[in-house]
């Protein structure tokens, strides 16, 4: 059963902003490029596959980028890149959708993608490129720990999984039961195939906890993290 997002928006809006601000007072942000506008989160929201749906999820890339300085202008509007289903009368939505045009660049400067086609196709995305808000690397396979699953809940061209089988852990709001499509930030995975080298369309989500819990994300070599992307 899908929760209604009025009433987990306020908890899970202070939850992103509390951890958020936790993990900056721990290790400090580099300064970054207010011409950044694409990241890696560094850390999840900590709560699965519950992000608060993508109100919470947008919510949470907003915070860290402001935080981190990537939003020096205060006029960026971040957005997580997640697909919903459609479920209970609500249309499904893409996450190529929810973007912007492009073009996007980390905090270092490197184009990930000149806009949404390339971003789907012959995008420069490697595990050198896709830095968080921090401008840091993100663990992948062969790291202790691998952290380089990304939630997604999207096929290789961006869009939503039909209604049926659940790719989005019940469209961002369970921790427990479902599953979440995941992509890999390094481009590397078991297999040399094209799932494994998928950024946003890997493999699914499992585990003995139902498949949405913080644990079961990481049991696969990922933390919750997301891919966040300024729209305008």
């Amino acid at each position: 059963m899908l929760i209604p997002t009025r009433m987990i928006s306020h908890t899970c809006f202070g939850a992103a902003a509390t951890v958020a601000l936790a993990v900056l007072t721990a290790q400090p942000a580099q300064a970054q490029s207010a011409g950044t506008s694409f990241f890696v989160t560094s850390i999840g929201i900590g709560n699965g596959g519950n992000l608060g749906g993508l109100a919470g999820a947008d919510n949470y890339c907003q915070t860290l980028a402001q935080a981190a300085g990537a939003n020096a202008s205060g006029v960026k509007t971040w957005r997580a890149y997640l697909s919903t289903q459609a479920a209970d009368g609500a249309p499904a939505v893409n996450a190529r959708d929810r973007i912007g045009k492009g073009p996007w660049q980390n905090s270092k400067g490197a184009v990930i993608a000149k806009d949404v086609t390339e971003l789907h196709g012959a995008n420069n995305l490697t595990k050198q490129n896709a830095l968080s808000e921090k401008g840091e690397v993100i663990n992948g396979r062969g790291d202790t720990p691998n952290r380089h699953d990304v939630l997604t809940g999207s096929q290789p061209d961006g869009t939503a999984f039909a209604a049926g089988d659940d790719r989005t852990c019940k469209n961002w709001t369970s921790s427990t039961q479902g599953t979440a499509m995941v992509g890999h930030s390094d481009r590397l995975g078991l297999r040399d195939d094209e799932p494994s080298k998928s950024w946003n369309s890997s493999h699914p989500s499992r585990g003995p906890d139902g498949g949405c819990s913080q644990a079961d994300l990481k049991s696969t070599g990922g933390d919750g993290l997301l891919y966040c992307f300024a729209a305008n």
